[in-house]
């Protein structure tokens, strides 16, 4: 109960109209925020997808009573599934959003499924959640494992980097990210010489990037995110690795890993993002009112997602006056997404919201104009090409 305690946090109410839905569980529709707010994601998640829910909210503008709730998981499926679970039984949660860790994702998928209650998934990756673990209260919006291997691993290859080995973080997604970007790798003519798994969140990355620098790849994989691929990539500059001829691909990069890593040691990067704030006048408009409640920090891709999908979750609860997770998002299927996070978005039977995805490289320090202006977007990557193809989907769903 008090690792409870300290993992829950509550926003305050936020009132949209006067009358409540009937057909609106106890007359609110309540939305949990569950994300890592203290550990290696809590710049790419953290408060900033809190923000963007309650941006999504006060942007609303329908005749619905609205609560934000927050907690940190802790990068722990216990936790994470205890929270939802409590929120759910107790506090009357109608939706959980973000999530990033895919095991702790994987534990709430469960929970989610077996109450009737929407999961809204920005910051996991693993494509298990539309694939055998898939629900229909569940939709994955803004990107996956195979999304990056289709963008990265094939970009790379096609530069001349057809020998990879991979430095992986040792649970869920750092093992199917790797898997898929592997798989990648070799359809394109490349090959995999070898791979080595690390803890989450470690600190010493030295003799796993001596391993990596032995093996003679030309290519180092980081099957991994957040502070974990930030500290790799620190050190591997520090040990020399890319100067002695060995090229680094972060398979999964935030714009919050380049602005602490600094483009002097960022510079060249290429990054698979579903989103970029600097893309165009709407994205640019949704960043800087971001950027003003966040400190002058720009949103993520999780940030966008978060509120992308919150907005849309709020628009199919109004039409149809119902909170009841596979009602909300059985609507939410029948309806396109264009903002300015997607432009003709859809929803997939197996939960997967498909969209264009970005390949970008880190601008050097002279060509970028000032704070947050680190990519140059090198091509878009159609939503049917990003995502795995339907018929290959091993989703219940759409397999039965």
């Amino acid at each position: 109960m008090r690792l409870m305690k300290l993992a829950m946090a509550t926003t305050a109410i936020m009132v949209l109209g006067t009358t409540a839905q009937a057909e609106i569980s106890d007359g609110v529709v309540k939305i949990g925020v569950l994300n890592d707010r203290s550990g290696l994601y809590a710049d790419l998640s953290g408060e900033g997808s809190v923000v963007a829910a309650r941006m999504a909210v006060e942007d609303f503008g329908g005749d619905l009573k609205v609560e934000v709730l927050s907690a940190d998981h802790q990068n722990k499926p216990d936790v994470g599934s205890s929270v939802a679970r409590q929120w759910i039984d107790q506090d009357g949660v109608d939706v959980i959003v973000d999530v990033p860790t895919s095991s702790v994702a994987l534990a709430v998928q469960q929970v989610t499924a077996d109450t009737d209650t929407a999961f809204l998934n920005s910051g996991a990756a693993t494509t298990a959640l539309t694939n055998a673990q898939c629900a229909p209260t569940f939709v994955h919006w803004t990107y996956d494992t195979y999304a990056l291997s289709v963008g990265t691993g094939k970009a790379v290859v096609e530069g001349g980097g057809d020998t990879w080995f991979f430095l992986t973080a040792d649970y869920a997604f750092g093992h199917q990210l790797q898997a898929d970007t592997a798989a990648v790798v070799e359809a394109n003519g490349g090959t995999v010489v070898g791979s080595v798994n690390h803890p989450l969140s470690t600190t010493d990355f030295s003799s796993f990037l001596l391993q990596a620098q032995a093996s003679g790849a030309k290519v180092i994989g980081l099957a991994n995110a957040g502070g974990d691929t930030t500290n790799a990539i620190k050190q591997a500059n520090s040990f020399g690795i890319v100067q002695s001829g060995q090229q680094l691909a972060a398979l999964l990069g935030f714009i919050t890993d380049v602005h602490a890593l600094g483009l002097d040691v960022a510079q060249g990067l290429t990054l698979t993002t579903g989103f970029y704030w600097d893309r165009d006048d709407a994205s640019r408009e949704f960043a800087e009112r971001f950027a003003e409640k966040m400190n002058g920090q720009k949103p993520t891709m999780v940030h966008a997602g978060v509120y992308s999908a919150v907005a849309h979750y709020l628009k199919a609860v109004a039409e149809i006056d119902d909170d009841g997770g596979k009602a909300a998002v059985d609507q939410m299927k029948t309806m396109p997404i264009n903002d300015f996070f997607a432009a003709d978005g859809k929803i997939r039977p197996d939960g997967r919201m498909v969209h264009d995805m970005y390949l970008v490289k880190v601008k050097t320090p002279d060509e970028s104009k000032g704070p947050w202006d680190y990519y140059d977007i090198l091509a878009t990557i159609p939503g049917d090409e990003a995502f795995q193809p339907l018929d290959k989907s091993t989703c219940p769903l759409v397999t039965n």
